[in-house]
C-alpha cells in the first residue's frame, strides 16, 4: 500500500546507449531508440513472466490471474504485462499484493492512466516497480501503439502466459512476439464454449505450455517457492490462519475446513474464500481444498 503523501515515483528517459536502457529490448529487431520509465526497473537478471489476456475477463480468468501473479511474485518473479482492464489489471494486482515487483508496459506516457480508472494501480506499480513506454509523459494513449508494447512486454519477460483470449485478442500478439524472441510460452486452458478461451485453447492445442495449476507457472521459469511451504504467511489474521492450520498436510472439503478449526460457519468460509484469493489454498477438481503451496 502506497503511504498518504508519498512523493510520486520518478521518471526518467533512457537512450538505447545509455545506462538504464532495458537490456532485454535489445533483443528485438526493432527495440525503441528510448524509452520513459516511472519508478525502478529491476534488475536484468530476475526472472520475469508476462501475463496477459483479454480485457473482457470472466470471473474465472481474474481469479486465474491474480493467482498467478501472486504466486509468481512470491517466488521472486518480476509480473510484467500492460495494465489494461481484465487479465493485466488482475495479474499486477496479483502481484503487488503478495508484496511483489511488477512492471506495466504503456501505450502512452508513464504519467497518463489508461484506462483513467487505473491510475491508484498505476501509482502502486511506479512505487515498487516501473511503469515502462516509448511516449514521452502526458502523449495519451494511442491504439496504434498497443502492438508495439505487446512485443515490449514479450522481450522484458522470459515467459508469456496466456490467461483467457478470444480467437483476435491482442495476446496473440505478444505470443508472436514472444515466440520470435525465443521465449517460453504458455496458456491457461478454460472451457471449451467459452468465448473468452477460444484463443487460449487454440493456443495449446497449437503446442503452447499448459498452465494446469500454479506450480505449472513457476516451473516455466525454473522458480521456487521462498517460503516455507509449513509456515504460514506472517499476515494472516487469525481466522485465516487457523484455517491453513486446519488444512496441515491433508485436504479438506468445505464442510471439513469449516469445523476443524473450530470457527463459526460465516467466519471460516470468509477465511478460506482469502486464502484462495491470495492463491495459498486452491479447491481441487475433487472438490477438496488443499494448500498451493
Amino acid at each position: 500500500m502506497i503511504a498518504a503523501g508519498s512523493p510520486p515515483a520518478p521518471i526518467a528517459r533512457y537512450a538505447r546507449e545509455e545506462p538504464g536502457y532495458p537490456e532485454r529490448l535489445t533483443a528485438l529487431e526493432a527495440p525503441p531508440a528510448a524509452v520513459w520509465v516511472r519508478g525502478t526497473l529491476p534488475e536484468a537478471s530476475a526472472k520475469a513472466v508476462a501475463i496477459v489476456g483479454t480485457r473482457e475477463a470472466t470471473s474465472y480468468g481474474l481469479r486465474v490471474a491474480e493467482r498467478l501473479g501472486a504466486v509468481l511474485a512470491r517466488a521472486g518473479v518480476v509480473v510484467v504485462s500492460g495494465l489494461a482492464r481484465g487479465i493485466d489489471a488482475a495479474a499486477h494486482r496479483g502481484a503487488l499484493d503478495a508484496g511483489g515487483c511488477s512492471v506495466a508496459v504503456v501505450g502512452g506516457g508513464v504519467d497518463v492512466p489508461y484506462p483513467r480508472g487505473h491510475r491508484a494501480l498505476q501509482d502502486r506499480i511506479a512505487a515498487t516497480g516501473a511503469v515502462l513506454s516509448e511516449w514521452a509523459p502526458g502523449t495519451p494513449a494511442r491504439t496504434f501503439a498497443f502492438p508495439r508494447r505487446n512485443a515490449y512486454i514479450a522481450a522484458l519477460a522470459d515467459a508469456v502466459i496466456v490467461v483467457e483470449a478470444g480467437h483476435a485478442s491482442g495476446a496473440h500478439h505478444t505470443v508472436a512476439f514472444g515466440d520470435a524472441l525465443g521465449r517460453a510460452l504458455a496458456a491457461v486452458p478454460g472451457p471449451i464454449d467459452s468465448p473468452q478461451s477460444a484463443g487460449t485453447n487454440r493456443l495449446l492445442r497449437d503446442g503452447l505450455h499448459v498452465i494446469a495449476s500454479l506450480d505449472d507457472a513457476l516451473a516455466l521459469v525454473g522458480a521456487t517457492p521462498r517460503r516455507d511451504p509449513e509456515q504460514a504467511p506472517s499476515d494472516l489474521d487469525a481466522d485465516a490462519a487457523a484455517c491453513w492450520a486446519s488444512l496441515g498436510r491433508r485436504a479438506l472439503d468445505l464442510e471439513g475446513v469449516v469445523h476443524a478449526p473450530g470457527l463459526d460457519c460465516r467466519a471460516a468460509v470468509t477465511a478460506v474464500s482469502g486464502l484462495e484469493v491470495r492463491g495459498l489454498v486452491m479447491l481441487d477438481a475433487t472438490g477438496l481444498y488443499r494448500r498451493q503451496l
